[in-house]
Order: C-alpha cells, then structure tokens, then sequence
C-alpha cells in the first residue's frame, strides 16, 4: 500500500525537525571553536589577559554598578567567566555520558568557584578584577582544552546535546501538565473557611424561624417583577462570591434603592445563602433567593443538558475511570472540570423563563467585581440584538475556531471561523428580544447536535457563541475587563477605568493561590468585620 498523506506530513515533520537540530549544533559548534580560539591566545599569554582592565584596582572607592550590564558587557571580566561557566557546564554533561567523572568533577569544582566569584562581585556592587578572574578563567580554559582533546568529537557533542534537550523538554511538559492538574485541583476544592461559615449560617436558618417569614415577604415584593428598577442575575452556590457581587454592585451605584438582584442557588447552599442576605445591610436593594430545585419545568425531557447532566455516560467522561486516564495524560485537565455538569452553569440560557414578566436583565458571574454604576447599561441601545458583550478577539485567539470544531460540516457550513468571540461575565439581556428570537431552542438545538460531544468540548461560551450568533451587541471594552483570575500583566489603567472586573481562571480572589496585586479589589467589598468570618478565617 502506498503511503497516507498523513505519513508524508510526519515523514516532512522529521526531516525537518532534523535539519533544525542540525543546524543548532552547527551554530554551537562554530561559535564553541571560536570561543577556544579566543581562549587559546589568552592561555598562551596570560599577561595579556585584558591588561586594559587593571586600572580598575588603582581605582580608591569605584562606583556601585548595575550588575546585569556587568554581565552584558562585551569588555567586562563577567561576562568572560559566565560565557566560560556556560561551556564547562556543557562538559560536565559530556564527561559524565562518557564516564569520565574525574573530569566532570575538576569542572563542577572550577564552576563553583567562579559562581562563587560573581556572587561575590554582584553583592558588593563591584566589577571582577583581573587578580580575581584570571586563575579561574586559566583553570576553566586548561579543562575545556583538556574535554576537547579527550574524546568529545563533534558528532558526540551534538547527539549528547540533542538528547539533553529532548529529556529536558519531556520533564517540561510532564510539569506544565501537573502544574495544570494541581491548580485545577486546587480552584475546584472548598476552602475551609467557606465551609465554616456555611455551616455557621445554615445553623442560624435551622434555629430562626422568624427569618423564613421576613423571606417569603421577601419573595412576594412586588418591586421584584417592576420593570422601572434595574434587574441583575447571579447564579452561583458560594455565599462570600455572591455576597461581594452584590455589595460592590449595591456600593458604586448612585440609586442602590432601585436594584433588585435575582440570586438563585442549589439546595445545599440555599439556607446559608438566605442566612447571609437577611442578615447583612445591602442599602435597600432588594435580594431574591431561590433554589434551583423550584423549577420543576427545568426537567430532561424539555431540556437536553439535563438530559445530557444525568446521562451516565456524561457522568463517567468526568468522573469515571476514563477521565483518570485522561488527566494523566495529556489531555487538557480542565476539560474534565466536574463544574460543567453543574445546571447552575447552564441557568442563564434559561433567563427568560426564569423571570417571565422582565423586559430586561443584567447578568453577572460570581467571579466579578463591580467598579462603576451599572445602571447606564439598562439604557444602552442594543439594536434589535438580545445579548450585549464585550468582545474579545483584540487578542487574535479568541475567534470562534478557537472554540468549535469547523471540522465539523454543521459548524463550518453555518458559521464565519473568524468570527469574533464575546465574553460571558456581564452580559446585558433584551429578553424581549430574546422571546422574540426564542435563542433557548437555539441554545437546545445545539445541544441536542452536540450530545456526542464533537462540536466543541466543554463550558457554557461555545454553545452560548451558537445560540447568540447575529444577535450579539459589542460593548465598550471598559465595561468588562477579563483575566484576573489567570493573567499576572493586565495593565492597572485598564483596571482602574473598568466597570466590572473578571476574576475568570483558576485564581480565584476568595483561594489562597489567588495573584496578589489583584485580590485588593475584592477583599474591598467584602464584608470581613462579619463575627463569622472572622471566626472561621481564625479557626
């Protein structure tokens, strides 16, 4: 049988793959004989080892230097050593393939000694002197010339190398994906204290029979159905995130008695959740909690990700043997994040029936902070569309082939690969447009398409890029700023002027792994004077 293109792409791959290392040792080699050639005329006449340099000693009290220039500097003593500790490191690796452990041991010796010396240099703040290098730089060259003359040809140099760097790239890519395993780990795990207080919390719901009643009234205001007030959604199962969405909301805008926030939870959580909110000042917002389990309608045989939820072979891809295997690989950990089999995470689909008698929503995630009044998106004209975003595609990987498989004739034959990817985290809803354009059987359609999970392979966007497509609204970039919860460079500018902030990724502000520059903004609108998180934070 003749061969596959496959076999020709792999076969290409190799060869060029070759010439590239190649060509690498060719670079390494050229520049290595130069190297001794320089170091050659330096040995032979050691007095003539940069005499240029000695007028540094009769210098009384010389000036601190920048230590890093030192080392750049083409004329410096630095340099030299570095460049000559560089090489010998090189050796040592070959005399150790070669069992010449005499040799590598005379070489790990004389790089000791000239580590030591540029630490030394470098604490003082002071230039190597040619009385300091020219011992070390003399042993190192007698050594280097000595690896040369041994046994250490060319074709050795380059295959002990070439294997050096395969290994090194292997135990590379073995650590990302640990590092990868354990964050996720560590951002999926409850923190204790958030433990505690729920358990504080819901013991108060269990043993106050009077906050039930102030809830029900609660639930019956008519200020929840009003469509003059400003609606926002969070739906999410940790009271502290929810407590300083809601805060930072209630705290930045001008007129906190006109918000309603719209909190809908799972059973576990619902007591804290109502415990928290009943007992904390929000300046006359109005707080509606409810339990996810109330929508009876939200069942599987009218929703296909209920189905799918509760299908056993779903539950097997995150947590069965298959998905072990698969986290210890390489596969991408997160696509195995058990968070994507919560139906909290598919509630916003299903805003409209949620809240029927609505015209309009803010949606938030629980991850965000709020930094300015948001009640200017409810006048924003959003031109007939449902969904108004910020989008994302300034940086050129968040396109729409990022996220689904165009592979696939379904995607490919109705949807632009370039097409530009938007953001959920704050998300402004027409939901009369949205009944209008009934984007939830949009929304199921594709999931009934993607059952087999082919189309794409996790999260709620990609589905959510489906069943907005031609009815999403670009927002201002300033009203959603994203990646604080993986990004260490955002620009501080550009987080000062934002409207709301994104804690998306794995760091999350309320875990210990959380980036540090950005946790300031949310411990802002926490409440921590709380005798309870105080006590659980202490426990």
């Amino acid at each position: 049988m003749g061969r596959r293109p496959a076999d020709y792409r792999r076969l290409a791959r190799r060869r060029l793959s070759s010439w590239i290392w190649l060509l690498l040792a060719t670079f390494f080699v050229v520049g290595l004989v130069l190297f001794m050639v320089q170091h050659h005329h330096q040995q032979q006449d050691p007095s003539q080892l940069r005499v240029e340099r000695v007028t540094r000693t009769e210098e009384v009290s010389p000036p601190r230097l920048n230590f890093t220039d030192e080392v750049t500097s083409a004329s410096s003593f630095s340099r030299q050593l570095a460049e000559q500790m560089t090489l010998a490191k090189a050796y040592v690796f070959i005399a150790k393939e070669h069992n010449n452990l005499h040799l590598a041991w005379e070489l790990s010796s004389k790089i000791r000694s000239c580590q030591l010396l540029l630490s030394k240099a470098a604490m003082r703040g002071q230039p190597i002197l040619l009385d300091e290098a020219k011992p070390i730089v003399s042993g190192l060259s007698a050594l280097i010339y000595k690896a040369q003359d041994a046994h250490y040809d060319i074709a050795t140099t380059m295959m002990t190398m070439k294997s050096h760097i395969q290994a090194l790239e292997e135990r590379a890519n073995a650590a990302t994906v640990q590092t990868t395993i354990f964050g996720q780990s560590a951002a999926e795990a409850l923190p204790k204290s958030l433990h505690c207080l729920m358990i504080k919390l819901t013991s108060d719901w269990l043993t106050e029979p009077s906050r039930h009643e102030l809830a029900d009234e609660n639930r019956n205001s008519p200020r929840l159905v009003d469509n003059n007030l400003y609606h926002f959604c969070l739906f999410t199962d940790n009271v502290i995130a929810a407590s300083v969405v809601v805060n930072s909301t209630v705290s930045n805008a001008d007129h906190p008695k006109q918000l309603v926030f719209h909190i809908v939870t799972n059973r576990v959580s619902y007591k804290a959740m109502q415990a928290w909110f009943l007992s904390n000042d929000f300046k006359g917002t109005a707080i509606e909690i409810r339990s996810i389990e109330e929508f009876s309608w939200l069942n599987a045989s009218y929703s296909p990700v209920v189905k799918q939820l509760l299908d056993t072979d779903a539950r097997a891809f995150y947590f069965g043997e298959q998905a072990s295997q698969d986290t210890n690989s390489n596969s991408e950990p997160k696509v195995r994040n058990p968070k994507y089999l919560s139906l909290l995470n598919h509630l916003r689909f299903y805003i409209p029936e949620i809240y029927p008698q609505l015209e309009k929503i803010v949606f938030l995630d629980d991850d965000v902070v709020v930094q300015k009044d948001l009640t200017p998106l409810f006048s924003l004209d959003l031109h007939g569309n449902v969904n108004g975003a910020v989008e994302t595609c300034l940086e050129g990987f968040h396109r729409y082939y990022k996220y689904l498989n165009f592979s696939n004739p379904l995607i490919s034959s109705k949807f632009d690969p370039q097409a530009c990817g938007w953001a959920f985290g704050m998300n402004v809803f027409d939901l009369i447009a949205w009944r209008k354009a009934n984007v939830t059987a949009r929304y199921h359609y594709w999931q009934e398409q993607n059952k087999e999970r082919t189309l794409w392979k996790l999260g709620t966007l990609p589905p959510g890029l489906l069943a907005f497509y031609g009815l999403t609204e670009p927002l201002d970039r300033r009203w959603h700023v994203l990646g604080l919860g993986y990004d260490v460079n955002i620009d501080n500018r550009l987080i000062e002027t934002a409207a709301v902030i994104h804690y998306n990724g794995n760091m999350k502000p309320w875990l210990k792994l959380a980036i540090g520059r950005y946790k300031p903004f949310w411990l802002k609108f926490l409440n921590s004077s709380h005798p309870y998180l105080q006590d659980c934070v202490t426990a």
